[in-house]
């Protein structure tokens, strides 16, 4: 892969990683899976510059990527913990985990 590839490729990343934030907000399950299908390719395409010398361009896109991709994380768990909570309030069932008092927290960190 050549540098300008990586490139390309580090923007396409932060690309779908902002597209997976919008459909988590907007809770759009089809855009959600296609971003989850569009990271697992560019994920297969990053895996050939393991031993590729990394210009400070694309560091600070591979942080920026991180960055988008630990906030969607935590968007899916609150997501996640959200939907536990209220089936559980439904059945009257105890919670299975408790995630959401901590998310709860980080999400108004961030």
């Amino acid at each position: 892969m050549t540098r300008p590839e990586l490139h390309e490729t580090l923007r396409q990343m932060l690309a779908v990683l902002e597209a997976e934030r919008q459909a988590l907000a907007g809770l759009d399950l089809d855009a959600i899976v296609g971003a989850t299908n569009d990271k697992t390719r560019l994920c297969g395409t990053l895996d050939a510059v393991a031993d590729f010398d990394v210009d400070e361009e694309c560091r600070g896109m591979i942080d920026a990527a991180k960055r988008l991709n630990e906030i969607n994380r935590q968007v899916r768990n609150l997501v996640a913990a959200n939907v536990s909570a209220r089936l559980n309030a439904l059945t009257g069932g105890q919670p299975l985990y408790d995630a959401g008092r901590r998310y709860a927290v980080v999400g108004k960190r961030a």
